[in-house]
């Protein structure tokens, strides 16, 4: 096959996704609603906490969220990383999955694509969330705008990974959606989304060392950082490792030869 059949794969693949997610409104509405509460609800109660006053310089009480942004836009990632691989559990049950897995292309090409789709789905809602929050008054330099982008997609295949590793070990659409919350909170609340890693470590050294270990923590730093122009080398450098295993382990999963789905009777599970 040359490689016009591989760019109409992931035309097809990929344009599949967008239009799934286009026609479930609610998913994209619920996308923005989540990290929207915490920015305007959670934010305004830490300054209540903190006891600064709503008649401080605006620069003082939106300080909070400004810390926080790049944390929703991870949370953006990590909600819909989980949901495209609850997508391909649905589709496996649906006989989709295979009809896909079946075509004469490389498997590792057909996961690749599945896993930029998503990717890509989840980089629009990050920024529809940038121009709320823009709007709302959390305003970053706009170069960090486009600096960003790389870490989100490297933080889109991270978790698109993840997710993709497993639901290929799950193929019950109920039992999938418990490991989802299993994953996702722990993974988010473990994490400097919310608190600087000097914080965690102030309140409870076990929770510093699991924030440490924590791949979602240097997910989020390497984009703070990228939001304001900045290079964070340690955390780019973890992610990317972290990335390339779970591609790997995802791969193998999805081997029919070696991986979870020969345990369990092909692509659809049966």
């Amino acid at each position: 096959m040359n490689l016009a059949a591989y760019g109409h794969c992931l035309r097809g693949v990929v344009g599949r996704e967008l239009l799934r997610f286009l026609h479930q409104r609610s998913r994209f509405v619920a996308a923005l609603v989540r990290p929207l509460v915490w920015l305007f609800v959670f934010a305004a109660g830490f300054r209540m906490a903190l006891g600064v006053a709503m008649t401080e310089p605006y620069q003082t009480y939106v300080l909070y969220e400004v810390y926080i942004v790049p944390g929703l836009m991870g949370m953006i990632q990590l909600f819909n990383g989980m949901q495209s691989s609850l997508s391909m559990v649905y589709d496996r049950e649906m006989g989709s999955m295979r009809v896909l897995l079946v075509s004469p292309f490389p498997r590792g090409y057909l996961l690749m694509c599945k896993l930029l789709a998503g990717t890509l789905v989840s980089i629009l809602q990050v920024y529809v969330f940038l121009a709320i929050a823009y709007a709302y008054g959390v305003q970053v330099p706009l170069l960090g705008y486009v600096l960003v982008l790389p870490a989100l997609i490297v933080t889109g295949f991270l978790v698109g990974a993840l997710g993709m590793l497993l639901s290929s070990a799950v193929h019950q659409l109920e039992n999938f959606a418990g490991i989802m919350n299993f994953v996702i909170f722990p993974m988010f609340f473990l994490s400097s989304a919310l608190y600087p890693l000097w914080r965690l470590q102030e309140g409870s050294e076990l929770i510093y060392r699991i924030a440490l270990f924590n791949p979602f923590t240097h997910a989020v730093e390497m984009i703070r950082f990228a939001l304001y122009e900045q290079l964070n080398s340690e955390a780019t450098l973890i992610v990317l490792a972290t990335t390339l295993v779970l591609l790997w382990l995802a791969m193998i999963a999805y081997n029919p030869a070696k991986g979870m789905m020969t345990r369990r009777g092909g692509p659809s599970g049966e």
